[in-house]
């Protein structure tokens, strides 16, 4: 995202038109002018006698078929061959071809019906729709304009978008009847939203049909889910529908509960992968057919196909789970960014924390703060205090067990009251391990990978097994080790031996809790697995702090301070005597702005930086990865804009067979090469299409070796 002409990119203001939308328009006046044929098809063939010409998006997921293809309309499929619908046609080699009056090659794939034309552009003879699989029209205009748009940002095929945006078919759920759509609701009282300086202002305008934009800072508490469906039913109130998408099916289904609570039952629906195949395909076939105007889900949802959208939502956008993984890997604030412009409705992003791109779109002017005043903000925070690694080394309960005095006085008094939160950096038992003095990491001479030493034993590789009986530090020679961060099980470990009385519960990647109540307990949590508290934590402890901040990424800062606001903002306020010690070095950034809970100057002050350095989202990137010499061949082809930048490219991170593996790492034992591209603002659009004809040029040349191309990648620093 970024800005062009002081408006936001992929979220231009009302008479503007995207770059997207311009392409097409210039495509249909191509087309307008190309001569027509009637469609020939096998001799005898019975033909739809008007419009016999059907225009075909196939599921073939390949840049150098990102296009439409006509079929010939059997008279027979004439009454069923409806735009929207599923159709299976034949392609490939010979598919299009007629001899002896038969059709010869092709395999049967699945695809859309998007358009009924009289002609063809194509002047060969039209082989014919094999077969329509159900007359149930799931592809709108609106749904394929929006998976367009979406494939040309992320520089990708139409088909790769299609697969993410519908669901796939459940002939049951098809087969019943959706319920009768409900009137629209009472606008509903402010509530809570009286506590934002512009939060009554936001519903009212809601309600009464405007479409206004706001980035959202939500004060810490339960309240948030609720603020939620309160702006959800301002907008069903003016007689239009609303889309929420949130990171996780926890938060869904605390939106869910809200939602009911203020509006009822049968207003809205859930997109959820929790609920089943069947299920969700009946619920998104509800929102289709116009029977439900709202939908809280998780990424996916955000192509929900509402029905006069009047506010698009999202909480929580720093969350790494809005970004789709399956090409073209879109991410949902751009997607939503995009359906508010596209159809002029209502945006709300919100958070307890801030982002930099959050910061950027009011920062140029194209969505307006909801934050609420200092003294709210004091009343509901809870106290932080901090622990900094001078206080470390002189605190001989630190040395012995890792927790400074003052976090085991914050346990200690916590638990007279309520639950105690423990936030750790990684899950599972095995400590990884760095040097003592300069605190670099443990790597295995052999492999580079990370040294363990499980249950005291001797040291070892976790990559390829080797043994390290010897090992000294390659920055400073030091021989002394430390426990990089120490899992969340050994942490439960730790606490339950020092209060023996009190039950310990974790949460993490492999159990997740939702909820725990109000009595006192202390709760192992890793980042993002924190559960809810009945009443909230009295207490919270987040601990080695440095290990987050000191990861080599952009985004290191931001990330941390999210968790941590995140894990904060389940504690009670300081009325009430909530508490959180976080263990990091008082003097950075991103602690600082969580001792006074302010996440949005911590966002603006990332965004200034990134301005003057040139990084996004004040630019745009792309990154292009692959084997050396397909990458140098791959930058030679592509037709950058005049003003892009290459950086690179430098070797990638190798993956050793068995080892961990990330998103967009290459295969074990591949030596690749990645290239970051920037532009400034306003080509980035030019940008993406130039990579896209690039790819599907190499493509389209029978080009093998793998490149991956993907813009705005997380992972630049």
């Amino acid at each position: 995202m970024s800005s062009e002409d002081g408006k936001v990119e992929g979220g231009r203001g009302p008479g503007d038109e995207p770059p997207e939308q311009l392409a097409l328009i210039r495509e249909s006046v191509r087309a307008a002018k190309a001569p027509r044929a009637r469609p020939r098809t096998w001799r005898g063939a019975a033909l739809a006698a008007e419009l016999p010409v059907a225009r075909v998006v196939v599921n073939k997921g390949v840049l150098h078929l990102d296009q439409f293809f006509d079929y010939a309309v059997p008279a027979e499929l004439d009454a069923v061959a409806q735009p929207g619908v599923r159709v299976r046609v034949r392609f490939g080699a010979g598919a299009h071809q007629v001899r002896g009056g038969r059709r010869e090659g092709g395999r049967l794939i699945d695809g859309f019906l998007v358009e009924r034309r009289a002609d063809s552009d194509y002047s060969g003879p039209l082989a014919a729709l094999a077969d329509v699989v159900s007359p149930e029209p799931v592809l709108s205009a609106e749904l394929l304009a929006l998976a367009r748009a979406v494939a040309d940002r992320y520089a990708g095929s139409l088909a790769d978008v299609l697969q993410l945006a519908v669901p796939p078919r459940s002939a049951r759920a098809e087969g019943r009847p959706s319920p009768e759509p409900l009137p629209p609701p009472v606008a509903p009282e402010p509530g809570t939203w009286s506590r934002y300086a512009r939060g009554e202002a936001f519903l009212a305008a809601l309600a009464r049909g405007a479409a206004p934009r706001a980035v959202w800072n939500a004060l810490p508490g339960p309240h948030w889910a609720e603020e939620l469906a309160r702006a959800v039913g301002a907008a069903l109130a003016s007689g239009r529908g609303a889309l929420v998408v949130v990171p996780d099916g926890r938060a869904a289904g605390r939106v869910d509960a809200a939602l009911t609570a203020v509006l009822g039952e049968g207003r809205h629906a859930v997109l959820t992968a929790e609920a089943g195949p069947e299920k969700r395909y009946a619920q998104w076939l509800a929102v289709r057919r116009g029977a439900v105007r709202a939908v809280v889900g998780t990424r996916a949802a955000m192509f929900a196909p509402v029905r006069d959208l009047g506010l698009v939502a999202i909480w929580d956008d720093g969350d790494s789970s809005h970004s789709e993984p399956h090409a073209p890997l879109p991410h949902a604030r751009e997607v939503l960014l995009l359906r508010a412009a596209h159809d002029r409705c209502g945006f709300l992003l919100g958070g307890t924390g801030c982002t930099v791109e959050a910061a950027q779109l009011v920062e140029s002017g194209w969505a307006k703060p909801l934050v609420a005043p200092r003294d709210q903000v004091r009343a509901a925070a809870p106290l932080v205090r901090t622990v900094g690694d001078g206080e470390l080394a002189r605190d001989g309960a630190a040395r012995a067990a890792r927790l400074p005095s003052l976090a085991w006085q914050a346990v200690r008094d916590g638990l007279k009251s309520g639950p105690v939160l423990v936030q750790v950096p990684r899950r599972g038992y095995v400590p990884r391990l760095a040097c003592e003095r300069c605190r670099a990491p443990a790597r295995c001479r052999h492999c580079s990978g990370p040294l363990e030493a499980p249950e005291q034993r001797e040291l070892r590789c976790g990559w390829c097994g080797r043994g390290e009986p010897d090992w000294h530090c390659a920055e400073c020679g030091s021989t002394r080790l430390r426990a990089q961060v120490v899992g969340a099980r050994r942490t439960a470990e730790e606490l339950g031996r020092a209060f023996p009385a009190v039950p310990v519960r974790t949460s993490g990647r492999d159990h997740v809790l939702d909820a725990v109540p109000a009595r006192p307990a202390l709760v192992v949590s890793t980042p993002g697995a924190e559960p809810v508290a009945e009443g909230g934590y009295a207490a919270a402890l987040l601990l080695d702090g440095w290990a987050l901040l000191s990861r080599p990424d952009l985004r290191a800062g931001e990330e941390a301070l999210r968790r941590w606001i995140d894990a904060a903002s389940l504690v009670r306020g300081q009325a009430e005597g909530g508490t959180v010690v976080v263990v990091a070095e008082p003097t950075l950034r991103p602690v600082q702005a969580l001792v006074r809970w302010d996440p949005v100057g911590h966002a603006q002050r990332e965004l200034a930086e990134r301005a003057e350095l040139g990084f996004p989202p004040v630019s745009r990137m792309a990154a292009v990865a692959g084997p050396a010499e397909a990458v140098a061949d791959f930058l030679t082809a592509v037709r950058l804009p005049a003003d892009a930048e290459v950086l690179g490219p430098v070797p990638v991170r190798q993956v050793v067979p068995g080892g961990p593996r990330r998103p967009g790492d290459p295969p074990p034992g591949e030596v690749w090469e990645r290239a970051l591209l920037r532009v400034p603002p306003g080509s980035g659009a030019a940008l993406a299409a130039a990579l896209k004809a690039a790819q599907a040029a190499r493509l389209a040349k029978g080009g093998t070796t793998p490149v991956r191309v993907r813009i705005d990648p997380p992972d630049i620093g």
